[in-house]
This record gives C-alpha cells, sequence and structure tokens, in this order.
C-alpha cells in the first residue's frame, strides 16, 4: 500500500503527497484516497447518511406535547415553534398546516434548511412535516420555499419525492435543469412526483415522452398526465387507456385537453354515470375546444326527450 501524506505551504493550502515507486509525488486528493483499500467513496463524504442515523432520534420525540397546541393564538404557535423544541415540532407543525398559516412559512422553511444533508437513506420525521405544512398553507410564497427546498438540495432521499409531489400540486415555479433531474432520478416516486412538476419546454417534453414506455407503470402513466395537461396529442393512447380502467381526476383534466371523438365518448360516459368523478368529467368537456364536446355535454344536461315527453303528456291528462 502506497503511503500518503500531507503537507501544509507557507500559504496555508494542503498539498497532498504520495511516495510511489520511492518517489513523492503530489497527485489529486480523492483518487489518492481512492487507492487506499480501506476506504471507500462514501467515506469521502462526510454528510452523507450513512446505515446508522444521521441524527440520533430524540429521547422525547414521541413523547406527548407539553402544552395543548389547540388553546394557542397564533402569535404563541409562532414563538412555540421558534423555539424549536423537538419534542412539540410535529404537533406544531400539523397545527400550521392546519390553520395554513403563512407567517410560519419562514420558520418550516428554516425546519427544512437545518435537516439539509440527512436522510438520503431515511426519512427526517421534522421534514416530512415540514414539507406537508407548507403544502397545506398552500400559497405562493410557500410554493417558494418548497422550490428552494428542492433547488438547493435541502432534501433528499425520502423527503426528496414528498417535496416534488407538493411542489407540483402547488405549481412551484422549479428550473427545467432540476425538473429534468427529477424526471431522471433512479427512484420511481421522484420520477412520478417529477411530472407534476412539468412545464413547457422542450427537454422536458422529450423526457417525459421517454418517461411513457418506462418500466414502472405508475411513472408511465404520470408522463402520460403530464403531456396531456401541456397538450402534447402523443398522450392520447395511453389517457384513453386510462379514461376507461382507471378514470381519476388527473386523469380526466389531461384527457379532456387532449381529447378526440373517442376520448369524448369516454368523458361523457363517465360524466352521465353520476359518480365522483361526473363533475370533473363535466369540467372537461366544458374546457374541451373540440367541435363536439359541447354537443355532449349539452345532451348530459338537458333532460331526455322521451322523458320530457312523458313528463309533459302526464301533466296534460292530470289537466284533463
Amino acid at each position: 500500500m502506497p503511503l500518503v501524506l500531507h503537507r501544509v505551504t507557507a500559504t496555508n493550502h494542503v498539498e497532498l503527497w504520495m511516495n510511489n515507486s520511492k518517489q513523492w509525488q503530489a497527485v489529486d486528493g480523492e483518487s489518492a484516497w481512492r487507492q487506499i483499500r480501506s476506504m471507500n467513496a462514501e467515506q469521502l463524504d462526510l454528510f452523507r447518511d450513512f446505515v446508522g442515523a444521521a441524527v440520533r432520534p430524540s429521547a422525547t420525540l414521541s413523547a406527548p406535547s407539553t402544552f395543548d397546541v389547540a388553546e394557542l393564538d397564533d402569535r404563541g404557535l409562532l414563538a412555540a415553534l421558534a423555539d424549536g423544541n423537538l419534542a412539540d415540532s410535529l404537533t406544531l407543525l400539523a397545527e400550521a398546516g392546519r390553520r395554513r398559516l403563512a407567517p410560519a412559512i419562514p420558520l418550516v422553511r428554516d425546519l427544512c434548511r437545518r435537516h439539509a444533508g440527512f436522510g438520503a437513506r431515511r426519512p427526517i420525521p421534522e421534514q416530512i412535516a415540514a414539507l406537508n405544512t407548507l403544502h397545506a398553507i398552500g400559497t405562493r410564497e410557500a410554493a417558494q420555499a418548497l422550490a428552494e427546498a428542492i433547488e438547493r438540495s435541502w432534501v433528499e432521499g425520502p423527503a426528496l419525492a414528498v417535496a416534488a409531489w407538493c411542489a407540483g400540486r402547488l405549481h412551484a415555479n422549479l428550473s427545467a435543469e432540476t425538473v429534468a433531474i427529477l424526471l431522471q432520478h433512479p427512484d420511481p416516486s421522484v420520477r412520478v412526483a417529477g411530472c407534476a412538476c412539468a412545464r413547457p419546454n422542450p427537454a422536458i417534453t422529450a423526457l417525459l415522452g421517454e418517461l411513457m414506455v418506462d418500466l414502472h407503470r405508475p411513472v408511465a402513466e404520470a408522463a402520460a398526465c403530464a403531456l396531456g395537461r401541456l397538450g402534447r396529442a402523443e398522450a392520447r393512447p395511453v389517457l384513453a387507456v386510462m379514461l376507461e380502467k382507471s378514470p381519476s381526476e388527473e386523469v380526466i383534466e389531461a384527457a379532456g385537453a387532449v381529447a378526440d371523438e373517442p376520448s369524448l365518448v369516454l368523458l361523457g360516459r363517465i360524466a352521465r354515470s353520476g359518480s365522483k368523478l361526473a363533475p370533473a368529467a363535466l369540467a372537461a368537456l366544458e374546457g374541451s375546444d373540440h367541435p363536439h364536446a359541447a354537443k355532449i355535454r349539452a345532451t348530459i344536461l338537458s333532460p331526455r326527450p322521451a322523458l320530457a315527453s312523458a313528463r309533459s303528456t302526464t301533466a296534460a291528462q292530470r289537466m284533463t
């Protein structure tokens, strides 16, 4: 094994030297460390979350709250959040989200930042709770905080999927480069969440087209919905199958944006079904610019001719 040492120069710079073949020579630090068999690449990252927990769980994390948060006014809740007591943080975050307390956004944002660098292998409960709180508050400032947490890599691992999902629901403004990273992430759940963040961009559209044949069906379906929302007709075949087999409000919205006649027929069936998805299907028909969409919607909203005729006949007979 080669001998490695470092020395500090007169200008306080650290140089790494290696004795190889009986000669000392300056070498690249990372390459030199990787030549030492007892080390691996992960040891070079001092902030990587190894198999053990990066932050030891607080002994009081699961303990009951020391006070009743429902009794706090908004100012008291903000003060308690600023105190940063781990024993109460999850309860306080949930209450801030329930109240949609916009002044709490800077505090929640800082909580996300304080846990940056951890959570690559396992979720950090406080950070996940903070992301959900921002989603619950739902303002433009909350969306910006979510975007910042993603753009600055404050969240990773399981938290990244949660952050991307929340950002997509709030239409957070993520850069095209960041969205592309999400769409190409090795974790399928992150790719699914990244589809919700897609915005009109040629590179993003191309990536979504590739994801429509992803081996993970949820990813392919999420990509089709994203393309549909962007008005891309190539998503029609996948969306038509989803409309018939697994309709949802998201699928209906995406299909309505690119609907052709077969898709309009499927939307009409859902609208007539009287199910909880019927209002979404009616809204999709109303929003469609296809010439047949208005006709289908009109036939659904107007009473059936035969039924109307029977009712009028019955009324006439009663009068006589």
